[in-house]
């Protein structure tokens, strides 16, 4: 099977980042499995298999917001408005989808790691716009917390590379402007 160019153009240009979604309305999770098989495909170098995923519904979205607030909190992290906003912001969309990374020993695969799972986190992305869902990719508060790491079934020592948001629209956002890319040619 083969997907043409401007098909994977058309569905690469139409993923945006927008968090306006029926709070309401379910999302299977084996559609959430399926999009966290999907990210499974990214490239690794070195096979080292990095990417470690948590689905979070229900009452899990707030004790999520709970075990990043205490660790803000042990930490110093945020004043206290930016702790009382993490303590409710994963229950903005059906489904929070954590997404975790392994360390490795050696420096530069201990890097591609990252990068594997961030490649991971755009096959998510995508897979989550052909299935009509919409999507936000968030940065944890914290990419280590310790009661996070441990409330997701994470190892001590991985780091959360993301937080997706997940759920059906109900609205839509505009489309930004995206700059031509700088592109040099090196040849003879």
């Amino acid at each position: 099977m083969t997907t043409s160019l401007d098909d994977f153009a058309e569905l690469v240009r139409s993923r945006r980042t927008q968090m306006l979604v029926d709070r309401e309305r379910d999302v299977p999770i084996d559609l959430i499995e399926q999009l966290c098989e999907l990210g499974t495909w990214a490239p690794n170098h070195k096979k080292t298999w990095p990417w470690k995923f948590t689905i979070v519904t229900g009452h899990g979205r707030a004790r999520l917001g709970e075990a990043f607030v205490d660790d803000m909190s042990e930490q110093g992290v945020g004043d206290a408005g930016k702790r009382a906003k993490t303590m409710t912001k994963y229950t903005r969309t059906p489904v929070s989808l954590v997404v975790g990374c392994a360390p490795h020993d050696h420096p530069t695969f201990h890097e591609e790691n990252r990068d594997a799972v961030s490649a991971a986190i755009q096959n998510i992305l995508l897979g989550a716009t052909a299935a009509g869902l919409s999507s936000f990719w968030s940065t944890a508060p914290i990419i280590d917390s310790p009661r996070a790491l441990e409330l997701c079934g994470f190892d001590p020592g991985d780091r959360i590379l993301g937080i997706i948001y997940l759920g059906w629209p109900n609205g839509s956002v505009d489309t930004p402007a995206r700059p031509a890319p700088t592109v040099h040619h090196l040849a003879d």
